[in-house]
């Protein structure tokens, strides 16, 4: 508990209790009151509360931070799922062609699963590269985490490749569904 006293530079009283802080303070203001009391007392708190205080806009950033990067993930996954999707959609013709001669659907599901992948992929390494390249940088917003992490660093990426892949799976799973009589008829 923190009581602040304002007297020719500021005074402060930090008193430690194992009681209830709100019923100590009530009786130290009361003897604080009693020995002068032409000062007056204000700003009561717990060092908890100050503590929490002087953290808060660090810990906004952090959320901000933490949202924006959830933001930047869920639109990562949809931009790999539209140009997935478009991928597919401008190669009907030549995925319902292969499935006409013969083409297995897990080898279709596996070409376009592979083609995504081998786009994401590269990214994440530049994405890396790009991290390392960034970790002086970042040393100083980093607080208990060193800047290069062995954890992160191998975290995020296995968390975008499964995210790219879960992207990219549902594309490649209707690109199977393809039927080469009606892709065939379009011609």
């Amino acid at each position: 508990m923190v009581l602040y006293r304002p007297g020719a530079g500021g005074e402060y009283l930090v008193a430690r209790t194992s009681l209830d802080p709100s019923a100590v303070s009530q009786s130290i203001v009361r003897a604080l009151r009693e020995a002068d009391s032409s000062r007056p007392i204000y700003d009561v708190r717990t060092m908890q509360d100050r503590m929490a205080d002087s953290m808060a806009r660090q810990r906004f950033a952090t959320i901000m931070l933490g949202a924006f990067s959830v933001f930047a993930l869920i639109l990562a996954a949809i931009g790999v799922y539209g140009v997935m999707s478009y991928l597919v959609t401008q190669s009907r013709h030549d995925i319902g062609l292969r499935i006409a001669l013969g083409a297995q659907r897990g080898m279709i599901l596996w070409l376009v699963v592979r083609q995504g992948m081998e786009l994401a992929l590269s990214g994440i390494i530049v994405g890396i590269i790009g991290a390392f390249a960034l970790t002086r940088l970042m040393a100083s917003l980093l607080f208990g985490v060193s800047a290069r992490d062995i954890l992160t660093f191998s975290t995020v990426p296995l968390i975008l490749a499964a995210i790219a892949l879960i992207a990219t799976y549902i594309p490649a799973w209707r690109a199977t569904q393809v039927d080469p009589m009606m892709v065939l008829r379009e011609e």
